[in-house]
Parts: C-alpha cells; structure tokens; sequence
C-alpha cells in the first residue's frame, strides 16, 4: 500500500514535468552532510539511510526529477562539518543540505547558512537558538526542538508524582537544551544535576553519586553508543529496576538489541518510535528491517520524512528548484504524509506535533521493544522559542 501510493505520486510528478512543452529539468542534487564516524556514527548513518529508502522508493526521482545524493562526513567536528559544506555548496552545487546531526556542529554552521538560499533541512539537532532568535527562512528542522522531547518526559513524571530525580547528560549545548526542557514541565527537585564530556563512556563515578542520592528516578540523555554504554552500566550498578529510568533520544533503533535486558523497565519519550501502531508507520518499519537488516531509529524516520517531505515540494514546483526562495517557501508549505501522523512547521520552520511515552518491554521475540504507555502527552506542542522567533 505504502508503494501504491508512492508510485502514484511519482506518475504524477513525471505527468507535471512532461506537460510543460520543451522544457528539460536539470537533475537534482542533495547534499548530505552528518556525522558517520566516531562513537556516534550510527546516528548519522540512520539519517542517510532513512533518506537513501525514501528515495528508493520514489524510484530515485523527487518530484519525477532524477535525484542524487552526495554524502560528507563531519566527524562530528565543526571545522570538518565547515568545510564539507563549503564543498557541497560550491563544488557540487547541490539544491538542498540535508542530515545536520549534532548540535555544536549546527550551530557552527549559522553564518554560512544565513549567506545561501539553498535550504537546509535538519532531522536530528534542534538547538534553542535556531528555533528563537537565530531562526532562518532556509533553515528547516524535521525532528523536534532538543527540549521538547524532555519536555513530554517531564510533563509525565510531574503527572506521575514523581517528587525527586538525579538527572545525567553529555556537556554540550543538546544535552542543555534537554534539561532546559525537563525544568519548563517537571517542578519536582532535581538532586543531582549531572554533566559529562561527550567522550565519556566511563560512568561508574556518575552513577555512585545517583545511588548515593537516592532519588526517586533519573533522568538521562546519552546518544548513539554512550546510551547503549550508560544503559549497560546503569545495570551493573544494580539500579535497574531499583530506580526508574526515564529517557529522552536515548533508546534507538539498533542500539535496543545491544542495550539487550538491561534497557527493560526503562521509559522514553518521542513523537515516534518503532511502536507507533499507524498502519504507515508499520510499513516503513518494515521496508526499513528489509533493506538495512536493522531497526530503524527516530532519526530514520524523521529522515525518511524529510525526502518525502522534498518530493512534495519539488512537485509542487513542477519540477524546477533553480529559484531557491521558492523552493524553500515549498518545503515550508507542501503537504507529504508522515510516519509520525499530522505535521506541520511552525513560524519557526520546527515542527508542531505530538509527544507520547513508550515504556520498554520484551517483545514477542525475546527481544525489548517500545509499548505505547500514554499517547499525546504533549498534543500540538509548539517549542519553547518559537515566540523569540520573529519569521510569520
């Protein structure tokens, strides 16, 4: 079903094209700048594979014009992620960046990306200040602010009465956001307020002091291999199913296998996970499992999301993306259906949707898997910045 109605919109993106007499579209190009190497790498390479199946599926055609994407790594560097972008923009003249994977790096990318029209579409980091005061015509984020989804998680435990948390974070401007975040929902107290180094894989000093405390739950954010890293050692440290685990962008995809039983009990919060029930959802799953043996994680799917989200903008120019602004003024405005459900940008270009908790359970398979526990904890949540944000 999910290719019927793909197939159907790439024949009519082709009769769109071909109805415009004599005129020969230029082939398109998007340029992917992520991170694919370093501990974090399988964040970037889930972004770049979400975007590689949405375009398989389109038949590697946006809009009915054939498509391709050039990729370059930023080693989670700004420098490297500085100059690869000068690359994609000036050397291989791309139409549109996508992937944008860590925040520091994002927001090392400000100026250059206020000196273009070329749109850039992020699917991973949405630091704060890209949503308020530094927010862009060109610049379009299609996973969430970083506080929202702590946001959800913080409005669920303050709902549940939870009176005292320890909360545990890499040092750096995504895991501020998310304890930003937590403080606008949850008014209970914070006992320990723990940063570390984004290297840091080491945490049985941090998780001495949590016990030590005795909160009655802990709240962490630890991306990519540090959460599959933290959720191992917060076994170890007999705190698994002693204090409740609640979690933001921290239990993803293929990082559930290797976090194994030790990730059982523990709550997270997104506006989507491999357990949203849609029968959409379930098909690019699916489609997902089959092509890269693996499950796809948040950002595959907001990747997923931000080339078919191209595809309804490039139809509806007709084909023709060599007007940058209104290419952009289409990404902001074309409708494309969502695994997560409704979406829409704000005035921010950050999406308005809905926040659900998941609690992790084991699957009919033996393995953990996402439980849908409370849907639309946050139902059409606008972020925190937007208001500082003074596009319409």
């Amino acid at each position: 079903m999910l290719l019927e109605k793909i197939l159907k919109k790439s024949v009519l993106s082709l009769a769109l094209v071909c109805a415009v007499p004599g005129m020969a579209m230029a082939d398109i190009k998007i340029g992917f700048l992520g991170t694919l190497s370093g501990p974090s790498a399988a964040n970037g390479r889930d972004q770049l594979d979400g975007f590689r199946l949405a375009l398989d599926q389109l038949d590697g055609k946006l809009g009915g014009v054939k498509t391709e994407i050039v990729a370059e790594d930023d080693q989670m560097k700004p420098s490297v992620a500085l100059t690869g972008v000068s690359r994609l923009l000036e050397r291989e003249d791309v139409d549109a960046v996508v992937g944008l994977t860590f925040t520091h790096v994002l927001m090392a990318l400000q100026p250059k990306i206020a000196e273009t029209d070329v749109p850039f579409i992020g699917t991973i980091s949405g630091p704060s200040p890209t949503a308020g005061a530094l927010c862009k015509p060109n610049l379009f984020i299609m996973s969430w602010q970083s506080d929202a989804p702590a946001e959800a998680m913080g409005k669920y435990m303050q709902d549940k009465g939870v009176k005292t948390i320890s909360t545990l974070t890499p040092n750096f401007v995504g895991g501020k956001d998310k304890i930003s975040g937590l403080r606008n929902t949850y008014k209970g107290e914070i006992i320990d307020e723990i940063y570390t180094p984004l290297s840091q894989l080491d945490f049985s000093a941090e998780l001495t002091q949590v016990a030590l405390s005795d909160p009655e739950g802990v709240f962490m954010f630890y991306p990519g291999g540090l959460g599959v890293t933290f959720m191992r050692q917060y076994k170890q440290a007999g705190l698994a199913g002693k204090l409740p685990l609640y979690t933001a962008n921290s239990i993803e995809g293929e990082d559930v296998d290797a976090m194994g039983e030790a990730v059982i009990g523990a709550y997270a919060a997104d506006t989507w996970t491999p357990g949203i029930s849609s029968e959409y959802s379930k098909q690019f799953v699916n489609a997902y499992r089959e092509k890269y043996n693996r499950t796809p994680s948040a950002y595959a799917a907001f990747s997923y999301d931000a080339m078919m989200k191209l595809n309804a903008a490039v139809e509806a120019l007709k084909g023709d993306v060599s007007d940058k602004k209104a290419f952009v003024k289409a990404i902001k405005t074309a409708d494309f259906e969502s695994v997560r459900g409704d979406f829409k940008f704000g005035n921010n270009n950050y999406p308005v949707q809905d926040y659900h908790i998941f609690e992790m359970v084991e699957g009919e398979n033996g393995k953990p898997d996402w439980k849908l526990v409370q849907e639309n904890v946050l139902k059409d949540h606008v972020d925190s910045y937007a208001a500082q944000c003074t596009m319409s």
